[in-house]
């Protein structure tokens, strides 16, 4: 039950981060916005949070159990769409930003292929900070939200903030997941030298 709870709660704090992450890009928008964005995710790497587009790239190199990543992606929505509802309150200017962006958004291949995309910078950013660098982060995550692929979590964030709900987070969940299993797949039987070692997040 202990590690249940551990796990729930590492989940709350990956949302959460992620959550401020996200309050950022919608409140400075581009340029500066998606820059900042990445401090939520290397929050998550150095205080050791569960989230999942994080950790469903590595379901099999790190043995995570299945139901322990439907826990941390279920907490990572309920948490994420409840802090973005916070936020809405917070600062009522960002609903209308927020409402418009989720505007954009379609139950269509190239929405899923976006969250496909979106899953492998996920992972190589997170495998990079295990191997010892954050550039991965410092650099991906810029990178997915310049190029308007399609993050899960920030998502349901982004609905909670419009008080709303779109079907295209589904295609975010299941593209972020392919995503990171295809970059993962690609890349198993390489092997890299690390110069810090850093635990499994």
């Amino acid at each position: 039950m202990t590690k249940k709870i551990e796990l729930i709660n590492k989940s709350v704090g990956a949302a959460f981060l992620i959550s401020l992450g996200n309050y950022a890009l919608l409140k400075l928008g581009n340029p500066i916005g998606p820059v900042i964005f990445a401090l939520g995710l290397l929050g998550v790497c150095y205080l050791g949070q569960n989230l999942f587009t994080g950790k469903c790239g590595f379901i099999f190199e790190d043995k995570i159990k299945w139901s322990d990543l439907l826990i941390i992606l279920i907490v990572n929505l309920i948490a994420g769409y409840l802090f973005g509802v916070i936020y809405s309150y917070t600062d009522p200017e960002l609903i209308k930003v927020a409402s418009d962006k989720v505007a954009t958004w379609s139950f269509s291949l190239p929405f899923l292929l976006k969250g496909i995309l979106c899953g492998t910078i996920m992972y190589i950013a997170v495998k990079m900070y295990r191997i010892g660098s954050p550039l991965g982060i410092i650099y991906g995550i810029p990178l997915f939200i310049f190029c308007g692929f399609q993050h899960c979590i920030a998502n349901i964030i982004t609905l909670g903030v419009a008080k709303t709900f779109s079907s295209s987070i589904f295609l975010a969940i299941i593209g972020n997941f392919l995503g990171s299993l295809f970059i993962w797949f690609i890349s198993k039987d390489i092997k890299i030298e690390t110069k810090t070692k850093r635990t499994k997040k």
